[in-house]
């Protein structure tokens, strides 16, 4: 489109951020809620400047985009990726992704970005300077995986407790190796280098084990953002499929990964969710799925949400948390960083 045009949204400003909702429900779609910046294009020729195209990023993924349906071809798609690429450029990010929906990603492949996986409901690619291939093949150099067959297990661990240790000491005793992919997006309570530090830590004497940054792509803002919002919509399945299958079809292959190991949810529905569509899923990619029943204490599950109720509402003395947490992270609560993260989850709204 000759003379197009893109123009920054204040998203701070509530008018500006509304007139963008209100042009995406047309296409179906919402503005999401952890998008960072967000672009648009507007009808020159319309007296009131009405938008005609716009799309957001959230960190490093590209997203929400929508083209009025009778200017589709005439280059406006590339030019709003062109400019949020500039815009990553700017920030240092030299890779990233796009979620689409599956009609729609021939586009984008047009553009020089390369489909990760697709499903009914979306479709997600990404481009850069590496890509999953290339990033899995780094992560096995810088850990010396070797080839041998593995069971996998990823976890969280927001905090570390008892009951992920039950799960990982279950899969050492049964597996000659076992990876532990530790969720590297810094969405939790507990940041991500300390939960990383206290697994390790923590089964450090099973020497069978292995525990890993998880990366981008499992359980990530690109693969499955909707876990971290803990969001039971209508698209929690598609994203859960998403995930499961990049699992299944990259680590899988390429780790030798045979079994993964899952805990019993009996709280979290999105999570429950996750694991039903991980029993379905990953059998496709001839990978076994073991769910175990979740260690308790007091006949109540043990899990890192009962840890955080605890934490907010008593102190890091609690008689309880010695029931509940391996003596590794109860180390760490009365360090002054584990003082300094309770004291901010007891200030927060709720214990995400």
């Amino acid at each position: 489109m000759y003379g197009a045009n893109t123009e920054h949204v204040d998203l701070k400003n509530q008018v500006e951020r509304e007139a963008v909702e209100t042009f995406l429900q047309g296409f179906h779609l919402s503005l999401d809620h952890d998008v960072d910046y967000t672009i648009i294009i507007r009808d020159q020729a319309s007296p009131d400047g009405s938008i005609i195209a716009t799309c957001s990023k959230a960190k490093s993924v590209l997203k929400c985009f929508a083209v009025k349906e009778a200017l589709e071809g005439e280059g406006i798609t590339a030019l709003l990726i062109s400019t949020l690429i500039d815009q990553l450029f700017n920030q240092g990010i030299y890779h990233s992704f796009i979620f689409t929906k599956p009609a729609k990603a021939r586009i984008f492949s047009a553009l020089n970005f390369k489909l990760i996986h697709s499903n009914v409901d979306v479709a997600l690619l990404e481009n850069g300077i590496y890509d999953i291939h290339q990033a899995i093949e780094a992560m096995k150099n810088k850990h010396s995986i070797g080839d041998g067959e593995k069971a996998a297990l990823v976890m969280n661990c927001n905090p570390f407790t008892l009951g992920h240790y039950y799960l990982i000491a279950e899969a050492a005793k049964n597996h000659q190796q076992v990876l532990v992919f530790i969720v590297e997006e810094d969405q939790s309570v507990f940041p991500f280098t300390t939960r990383y530090e206290l697994v390790g830590k923590g089964v450090a004497h099973l020497k069978n084990v292995q525990v890993l940054p998880s990366g981008e792509y499992i359980i990530s803002s690109a693969t499955f953002p909707t876990y971290f919002i803990k969001e039971a919509g209508e698209r929690l399945r598609a994203y859960a499929e998403l995930d499961a299958s990049i699992f299944g079809k990259y680590f899988c292959s390429g780790f030798n990964i045979t079994k993964r190991y899952l805990g019993e949810e009996p709280y979290c529905p999105v999570t429950a969710v996750y694991n039903e569509v991980l029993k379905e899923v990953l059998p496709t990619y001839g990978v076994e799925v073991h769910e175990v029943a979740r260690k308790t204490f007091e006949e109540v599950p043990i899990s890192a949400s009962r840890v955080r109720k605890i934490l907010k509402a008593e102190d890091v003395h609690s008689e309880k948390l010695n029931h509940l947490l391996p003596q590794v992270t109860l180390d760490f609560l009365d360090s002054k960083l584990g003082r300094e993260i309770v004291e901010k989850l007891k200030l927060s709204d709720s214990a995400n």
